[in-house]
């Protein structure tokens, strides 16, 4: 039987957060929602879409970086939208990180986030491994 293990890049939100930024059992690697926050808590890309989902998919990596996995082996993601209005720029940047289309991969769209300015959340489930 795997234990699970808590993946907390060292950023001070993380300490200061009442949940695991991600947990992994065995070769399964579960991130929690991550939204457009610096390091040091701030928020990034103000009002931009694309630019949060930069930001979104940067601590998606960080996360699963210290669990041995790459965003390559990421096979479900889960995404929240508060401005479908602004979807395209999301879009852009899933397709640019996975041009295959080789993930699964569901949208919803939500009035709003755990603070306002935030437009995007995502979660993500990764196997590592699964993208060599």
């Amino acid at each position: 039987m795997h234990k699970k293990r808590i993946l907390n890049p060292d950023w001070p939100r993380s300490s200061a957060a009442d949940f695991a930024q991600g947990i992994q059992c065995g070769d399964t690697i579960y991130v929690s929602g991550q939204v457009a926050q610096a390091a040091d808590g701030s928020m990034v890309g103000d009002g931009d879409m694309e630019e949060q989902a930069r930001q979104v998919f940067a601590n998606v990596e960080a996360v699963l970086a210290l669990g041995g996995a790459t965003l390559n082996d990421i096979v479900r993601i889960t995404t929240y939208v508060t401005d479908m209005a602004q979807y395209a720029g999301y879009a852009k940047v899933r397709k640019e990180l996975f041009p295959h289309a080789d993930i699964a991969s569901a949208t919803v769209a939500s009035p709003e986030l755990v603070r306002p300015g935030f437009l995007i959340e995502i979660e993500a489930t990764a196997v590592v491994g699964a993208g060599s």
